[in-house]
């Protein structure tokens, strides 16, 4: 096959479907990746990938710069004569299926988590462009070369409701994988010393942060000896992000130790005694899968995409969403309890093991491909 991955950041095309790629390509087939400009590009052609910065702007609704881009797109699938498109996110998946169209590519697959920014958003821009945007989204993911890959039974639920694709046309997989043999258990974790929290995540306020200060200030008055730790960088193109100020000043309120960008995530799981992720709703947390394979107890909130990682008093701790208090008690438990936190964290690594790993995700998601494009 001649395949397009098209994804709204070479970050994410890096750091979520590299893997796939890297399958792929060894299986013999054609993949180019595409994304807007970023450091990662070079990073992807380094590892021997074709990589091409797309002109696409993230936060752009003007319908001119809109309509060129998915001519851009058009010209590409056609001048590649690819067999399949994939598309990541909703803007990517509505135009990256567009083009595909009016190159006459059949085969389309997409990936979405949630239904994106014009359909949560109660901003007057969003509420106008949501007629727009649903019919692009019906024409885009719909049809019989389609195949729409939700990560988690609420998005499943959640796009049924909308009649926006045919429910056959829908696929259920868990994530974008992790690699179980890179991430692991720490032997000598829990042996002493000053218990150490961290939340992995791009520095945005719908991943938890606000929750994530108040509980470390609580526990902090309450005289705890944690250790509080954020590691993750500023995403200014998102509608969401918490600015790079706000973050500054709860380091120098000593509230928590702010790591920016971790390219060695596996050293940094080994070195922490616990992961939370306090969101308010996710696809499937890679970050915090990648903890649990490493055999970390891991807090997170009830929401669709966390309760899928982890099953209250089983593998970790759910706690009620945008609630600092009930995130503080979570953690105090932690805290106070170690063969707890072994025992959930043991649990944690074995149903990544048994779920999450890559090759799972890689395999099912290839079959998808397969459905489309025999052979």
């Amino acid at each position: 096959m001649r395949v397009i991955l098209f994804a709204n950041t070479d970050w994410y095309l890096y750091n979520f479907r590299r893997s796939l790629a890297t399958a792929l390509r060894d299986a013999g087939h054609d993949v180019l990746l595409v994304s807007p400009a970023g450091p990662y590009g070079d990073r992807l052609r380094q590892l021997g990938f074709r990589w091409i910065p797309a002109p696409m702007e993230r936060r752009s609704l003007n319908p001119l710069r809109e309509l060129a881009l998915v001519l851009w797109l058009r010209r590409l699938v056609g001048q590649e004569r690819v067999d399949l498109v994939h598309g990541f996110t909703i803007k990517c998946a509505v135009y990256g299926s567009l083009a595909a169209r009016l190159a006459g590519v059949p085969a389309r697959v997409n990936a979405v988590a949630g239904m994106g920014y014009v359909f949560t958003s109660n901003d007057l821009k969003a509420r106008l462009l949501r007629p727009v945007v649903r019919t692009l989204m019906r024409l885009a993911l719909d049809g019989r070369g389609a195949r729409l890959i939700l990560q988690n039974p609420d998005d499943v639920a959640l796009f049924e409701r909308a009649r926006l694709v045919n429910s056959e046309r829908v696929r259920l997989i868990p994530g974008s994988g992790v690699d179980c043999l890179r991430f692991g258990p720490d032997a000598g974790r829990g042996e002493g010393g000053r218990f150490r929290v961290l939340l992995a995540a791009r520095l945005l306020w719908d991943k938890g942060l606000a929750e994530y200060v108040d509980a470390a200030r609580e526990l902090h008055a309450e005289g705890r000896d944690i250790e509080f730790l954020l590691a993750g960088d500023p995403d200014p193109g998102n509608p969401a992000a918490v600015p790079e100020a706000t973050v500054r000043g709860w380091v120098d309120e000593g509230v928590l130790q702010w790591l920016g960008h971790v390219d060695d995530m596996p050293a940094l799981f080994r070195s922490v005694d616990a992961v939370v992720l306090p969101s308010y709703r996710e696809g499937l947390p890679k970050g915090l899968i990648e903890a649990g394979a490493s055999g970390l107890p891991l807090v997170t909130t009830d929401v669709p995409g966390c309760r899928e990682v982890v099953s209250d008093g089983e593998d970790g701790l759910l706690v009620p969403v945008k609630n600092a208090r009930a995130l503080a008690t979570a953690i105090a438990r932690l805290h106070d309890d170690r063969a707890l936190c072994a025992r959930l964290g043991a649990a944690a690594r074995a149903k990544a093991l048994a779920q999450f790993d890559e090759r799972i995700v890689i395999d099912r998601t290839v079959a998808v491909y397969r459905e489309l494009v025999p052979g």
